[in-house]
Formats: structure tokens, sequence, C-alpha cells
């Protein structure tokens, strides 16, 4: 899984930034690393040279293989507190995205739709006696 951070004027990309966006991406998304190609990290201040209590964002994109990407975001005031908050929803986003997509590979019908083989032999007798008895009185 390949991981690209990207800053903006305001935020200092250097090595270790890079580094720490590394190991928490690993520590959060490491059991899909298998199914995402890349992740992308957008680093950004939003009020620039003022401070608040939601002052930096992180917005990651994980490209998921054959599917759509899947984005999270967090704003926090320090830019480790966003990455790491954007990383737990970036988590359980793909949860609930390859949840989905499992589900929806593995629709079995309900227990009460299925019917023994058995069953199955008698409705086909019952089936081929009802259409002679129908031959029967449409001559």
């Amino acid at each position: 899984m390949q991981v690209i951070v990207n800053s903006d004027h305001s935020i200092t990309g250097d090595a270790v930034l890079i580094e720490r966006v590394e190991t928490i991406l690993s520590d959060s998304i490491e059991r899909f690393a298998d199914r995402i190609t890349k992740v992308e990290a957008f680093l950004s201040d939003t009020n620039s040279s003022k401070h608040g209590a939601r002052d930096k964002r992180c917005v990651l994109e994980a490209r998921v293989a054959g599917s759509q990407p899947v984005v999270a975001s967090n704003e926090a005031p320090t830019v480790l507190e966003a990455i790491e908050g954007a990383a737990r929803k970036l988590e359980r986003a793909l949860e609930h995205s390859f949840g989905k997509q499992a589900a929806a590979a593995g629709k079995t019908p309900r227990k009460q739709d299925v019917a023994p083989v058995d069953e199955l032999g008698e409705l086909e007798k019952w089936e081929r006696d009802r259409e002679s008895h129908q031959s029967k009185h449409t001559r």
C-alpha cells in the first residue's frame, strides 16, 4: 500500500510527518492493505495563522482495487489529532464498504425459502399429475 502525503504551505511535510502518517495508517488499516492500492493524505491549516479548536484538517483518500475510492476527513487542534481522527474514520468507512461488498457477494436464500430435495421431487410429481389431469379435461 502506497502512502502519499500532501500538505499546504503552512504545514511542513517533512520526513518525520510522512513517517508518522504511514505509521498511523499502518496501525489502523493494515488489515485492508491487500485491497488498497494507495492512500493519499491531504493536510491543511484551515485558519492559517489563527488558532482554533478545529484548526488543522486531514483528508484521507484510500484507492480501493476494483472499487470507488473511500474518503474520510477530520478537523482537530493539532495535525497529529487530525490524522488520527481521519484514520479512525477511514477504518470504519473501509469496514463498512468491504462489509457491504461481502454481503452482496455472499447472499444466500433464507432457510425457509429453500426446499429439501425430497420435497422438490414431490412438487415435480404434483405438477406432472396436475398437467396430465388438465390435459384430460381439455380434450
